[in-house]
């Protein structure tokens, strides 16, 4: 049964039309099911993403600033929001969660009913401010279903979004010539559970992380396994993963630089210069200089004046203090934290994908030549550097807003950089890449499915319900047997497709391994096959 199942990923894989789609059904499976197991509102923030997208496909790109009374992390202050006109149950959104979060215990069963008398209402939202592309991509089904029904197409048509980036990466690592079986197992790394988590809500951060994703993984192939024959598609991916990544948030640039900066370590020799001489760099380069300028200019025009009473305690130091202090909260954050923050992950997957992370981090410190090394030491320290500077700089202003999940579209290059080295740079017959693969998979696999499962319990029955739910006091559409088992089965069909072999050895010394990207009419230096 195994033998015939690995026969079918790889027919899949020979195709990347078919890859693509088996990939993007897997993924938009995955997140789909967060879309149906998690409570409406019962995401961080997701009522105010709900809010905007609803209104951004009713054309009301902008509207009235209101300045209204919050409080975050215990400090006071009035928030900078945008006023639309929608049907008025859409004023209960920011409520809907309030009765459960933050008390694991209770189930979201405590949630009031949305009701509507018909009329449109004003409400206010706090994601007024941000690019409106992603909201219209994602609102549309808000103008022809209603009340619940249109918010969770909403959520699906946003994880159908991110699946289709993801999908991209997984093709892209797929055309790796040697150990791709070891390349599709970074994306895999990198895509934790929080990750499919927001692909399955309304929430900018998951078309960042997606994006994200499919940025770093077209970068590292482009670098660091030159192929005239792919370049085009790779240039592609990086030009429509950056111009999502840079529209959704400011902070997008930044991350897509910081990509591009360590990419460039991991590059083969001649790389830099050869794409330098191509048409196609330019184009994407003028297209994604554009579309920065673009959102760049939108977020000019668009400044929060929202005024928080930060306490003079709170400085620059001790932000640094405070925000080094929680490395590992914002580590376990972007591996599953889930709800509002209040529902963490159990042990054994936070454990088990920890565990992945550290071999492959080891074995690319222990194959990489010393520029690598390098690298891939700089991106660690990153991962704990980038949120100190991040929250200093800001602190004094907003307070202590600093979560995980904003790293993750940046944060999602260390497992992909360390596969590449290793797969680059391991002797032949050094490891035995495939079995390797196939446990490291498998054990994700199972990490993310007990991620899923103890979530959808907490909003089922809260943790101090029974360990199977199996009298629900709250339950997702369809019942939570049904999510459980389909997020599951698409769980493990992954790791079939991190179990394709490479190609055969005639078929790989048809293209250049290494020496750059040849230019048009350049001959190309064929490799001895082995």
């Amino acid at each position: 049964m195994i033998s015939a199942l690995t026969r079918l990923a790889d027919r899949a894989a020979r195709s990347p039309k078919r890859l693509w789609a088996v990939s993007f059904a897997l993924f938009f499976t995955l997140a789909a099911s967060w879309s149906a197991a998690t409570p409406l509102g019962g995401s961080p923030d997701e009522h105010a993403h709900l809010i905007r997208a609803a209104a951004v496909a009713r054309g009301q790109i902008n509207g009235p600033e209101v300045m209204v009374p919050h409080v975050v992390g215990g400090i006071e202050g009035k928030f900078s929001e945008t006023a639309v006109r929608l049907p008025d149950w859409y004023r209960q959104l920011p409520t809907q969660h309030e009765c459960y979060s933050w008390d694991q215990e209770k189930p979201a069963s405590c949630a009031p009913p949305l009701k509507g008398t018909g009329q449109t209402a004003q409400a206010t939202t706090a994601a007024g401010r941000y690019h409106p592309a992603y909201y219209l991509a994602t609102g549309w089904p808000s103008l022809f279903a209603d009340g619940k029904a249109g918010l969770y197409l909403m959520r699906l048509v946003s994880a159908a979004l991110c699946s289709a980036l993801l999908a991209s990466a997984v093709v892209t690592a797929a055309e790796w010539r040697r150990r791709r079986g070891a390349v599709l197992l970074g994306v895999f790394a990198a895509a934790t559970p929080m990750s499919l988590y927001m692909t399955g809500m309304v929430n900018p951060s998951g078309g960042e992380i997606a994006a994200g994703m499919l940025v770093w993984t077209a970068l590292l192939a482009v670098m660091a396994s030159p192929d005239p024959h792919l370049l085009n598609r790779r240039l592609a991916r990086i030009g429509i993963g950056g111009a999502v990544l840079v529209n959704i948030r400011p902070l997008g640039l930044i991350w897509f630089a910081g990509a591009v900066f360590f990419a460039l370590f991991l590059q083969e020799r001649g790389v830099l210069r050869s794409l330098l001489r191509r048409k196609a760099t330019w184009l994407w380069s003028a297209l994604l200089g554009a579309s920065t300028a673009g959102a760049m200019l939108w977020a000019a025009a668009h400044p929060d004046h929202s005024v928080i009473s930060v306490p003079e305690s709170l400085t620059w130091k001790e932000a640094v203090r405070q925000t080094l202090g929680n490395t590992m909260d914002y580590v376990h954050q972007m591996l599953g934290y889930f709800g509002w923050l209040d529902t963490p992950a159990p042990a054994f997957t936070w454990l088990a994908w920890l565990g992945v992370l550290a071999v492959l981090t080891a074995l690319g410190l222990l194959y990489g030549r010393p520029l690598e090394v390098l690298a891939l030491l700089g991106m660690l320290a990153a991962v704990v550097v980038v949120p100190v500077l991040g929250q200093a700089s800001q602190a004094e202003k907003l307070g202590m807003i600093w979560q995980g999940r904003y790293l993750l579209p940046f944060a999602v290059g260390l497992p992909l950089m360390a596969v590449v080295i290793a797969a680059r740079r391991a002797p032949e017959g050094g490891l035995p890449w495939r079995r390797l693969t196939g446990f490291a998979v498998a054990a994700l696999a199972v990490a993310d499915a007990a991620a899923f499962f103890w979530t959808l319990r907490r909003f089922a029955v809260g943790t101090a319900g029974p360990w199977i739910p199996y009298a629900a006091h709250w339950a997702p559409p369809g019942g939570w047997v049904l999510w459980v088992g389909v997020h599951t089965a698409a769980a493990f069909a992954i790791v079939l497709l991190a179990l394709v072999r490479d190609p055969e050895p005639a078929a790989r010394g048809r293209i250049p391994e290494q020496g750059g990207v040849p230019r048009s009419g350049q001959r190309e230096r064929v490799p001895v096959a082995g």
